[in-house]
C-alpha cells in the first residue's frame, strides 16, 4: 500500500480530462483579447529569437504560439504549469511579429485562465506576492520600504543586499512628501482607497484571489469592510455639520 505522501503525489500528477482541458481551452479561445492576439504563425521563430525570457527559461513564444494555433489542449495545460510564468511581459515578441500576434498577450490571457481554475502553477507564483497584493488592496500602495529585504527578493540579485542601509534616515533625504515612514509608499486617502477596491471588487479581480488564496481574501475583506464602515461614518459627520451650518444661517 502507498503512503498517504505517494497518494497525493499520484493524485496531483493525474492529468485532467479531456473535458476539463476543453473548458480551459475555451476559456482562453473566449477572451476578449484572444482573437486580436493571435493571428497565424509562420513557425519563423523571430519572437523566441528577440524574447529575453527565452534567452533564461524554458521558455519559447513560439510554442506558446503553436500550441494554441493547432488547439493541442495537453500541451497548453503543459505550459499553464510552468512556462507561461517565464514570460517578462515586455511585448517584444508582438512588436517583432510579422503576423502581427502578441504571445505575450497571450500569455496574460492564459495567466487569467490558469488563476481562474485555480491552477497550483497560478498559487505558486502569486504566494511569495501575498505581502505586496495585500498592500496593494488595502493602502493604494505597491511597496513600502520596509518591504523590501533580501529574504523577499532574492531575484533581484546580489545587489539587493544594499537595502541593508539605514533607511529610515534615506527616506527622510527623500524631498518629495512621502509621509516620511517605512510603512507606505505615499499617502493614500480613505476615499481613493476605497475606490481602488470597488474596481477590483466590481471586475472580478477579488474573485480570483479568492480562488487562489482564500485567507488573504479574508483578511482583505475584513479590513475593506472597516474602511468602508470608517468612510461612512466621515461622510455622516459632514452631513451632520452642513447641517447645523444651515441651522446657523437660518437663524
Amino acid at each position: 500500500m502507498s503512503s498517504p505522501t505517494q497518494q497525493d503525489q499520484t493524485e496531483a500528477e493525474t492529468p485532467p480530462d479531456r473535458e476539463e482541458l476543453e473548458e480551459i481551452f475555451d476559456d482562453i479561445r473566449s477572451h476578449p483579447r484572444y482573437d486580436r492576439e493571435l493571428n497565424g504563425c509562420l513557425n519563423c521563430g523571430i519572437c523566441t529569437a528577440t524574447c529575453p525570457s527565452a534567452h533564461y527559461y524554458d521558455y519559447s513564444p513560439r510554442e506558446i504560439v503553436q500550441l494554441l494555433w493547432t488547439e493541442n489542449l495537453e500541451g497548453i495545460h503543459d505550459a499553464m504549469q510552468e512556462k507561461i510564468w517565464a514570460c517578462a511581459q515586455c511585448y517584444t515578441c508582438a512588436a517583432r511579429c510579422p503576423f502581427g500576434n502578441s504571445p505575450g498577450g497571450l500569455v496574460m490571457v492564459m495567466r487569467e485562465v490558469a488563476i481562474k481554475h485555480g491552477m497550483e502553477s497560478a498559487k505558486d507564483v502569486l504566494r511569495p506576492f501575498s505581502r505586496v497584493m495585500l498592500k496593494v488592496m488595502t493602502t493604494g500602495n505597491q511597496l513600502a520600504p520596509n518591504m523590501i529585504t533580501p529574504e523577499h527578493f532574492p531575484d533581484w540579485g546580489p545587489n539587493i543586499s544594499k537595502v541593508d542601509a539605514p533607511l529610515n534616515i534615506l527616506r527622510k533625504a527623500i524631498p518629495m512628501p512621502t509621509l516620511q515612514t517605512l510603512e507606505t509608499a505615499w499617502a493614500v486617502n480613505l476615499k481613493t482607497s476605497i475606490e481602488l477596491y470597488t474596481i477590483w471588487e466590481e471586475t472580478g479581480v477579488l474573485d480570483q484571489l479568492e480562488t487562489i488564496d482564500e485567507n488573504l481574501f479574508d483578511v482583505i475583506v475584513d479590513i475593506m469592510d472597516e474602511k468602508r464602515e470608517d468612510y461612512q461614518d466621515w461622510l455622516d459627520e459632514q452631513d451632520e455639520d452642513d447641517d447645523e451650518d444651515g441651522d446657523d444661517n437660518d437663524e
